[in-house]
This record gives C-alpha cells, structure tokens and sequence, in this order.
C-alpha cells in the first residue's frame, strides 16, 4: 500500500511492468488507522506520511490479527518469521 499519487503510482507500475494491484493510501488513512506511521516526519517534510516499513495480516473480518514491523527500511521482516507467525495465527494461537 503506497500514500504516493495516482500518477506516481503509474509510472512505478509501468517502469516496473508489475500485474498485481497496488492499494492508494490517500491522506495516509491508512497508515494512521492502523498506527505505523513515521513518526520522524512533521506535516510538510516530504517524508509525512510514510509508514514504518512493514506487514499487516488482516483476517476475513477486517482485524489486524498480525503486524511485523522493523524500525527503518533496509530491515524488513523474513519469509520465515511470516510463515511461522500466520502458522501459529492459523492454529489459534499469537504470533509472538
């Protein structure tokens, strides 16, 4: 999901010649919803907005039941630490 502007969003798209859809965050409502937004950035910095890099898992009824985040952008969270904590989510129990 990306707060960036539709016109940004298309040219990633066909520089990248991606086929899957991307999600427009407009106003970072969002971001702010489900409280991952950097909070490094004040209104007006070009940064405002952005979220803490990251993974939500939303269940079938719109809970958040998992989020992974690292603080920074070069950090981002494993395959396996997925894997495992949407295993242990699915099982009925906590991701830990």
């Amino acid at each position: 999901m990306t707060f960036d502007s539709p016109d940004v969003i298309k040219k990633f798209y066909a520089d990248k010649s991606l086929t899957y859809p991307f999600l427009m965050d407009e106003d970072a409502k969002h971001v702010n919803a489900y409280g991952i937004r950097n909070e490094s950035f004040t209104e007006g910095q070009p940064g405002y907005g952005v979220p803490h890099p990251g993974i939500l898992y939303i269940n079938k009824d719109g809970i958040v039941v998992l989020k992974l985040a690292e603080p920074g952008f070069k950090a981002r969270p494993s395959f396996e630490e997925l894997f495992v904590a949407v295993e242990r989510i699915s099982k009925g129990g906590e991701a830990h």
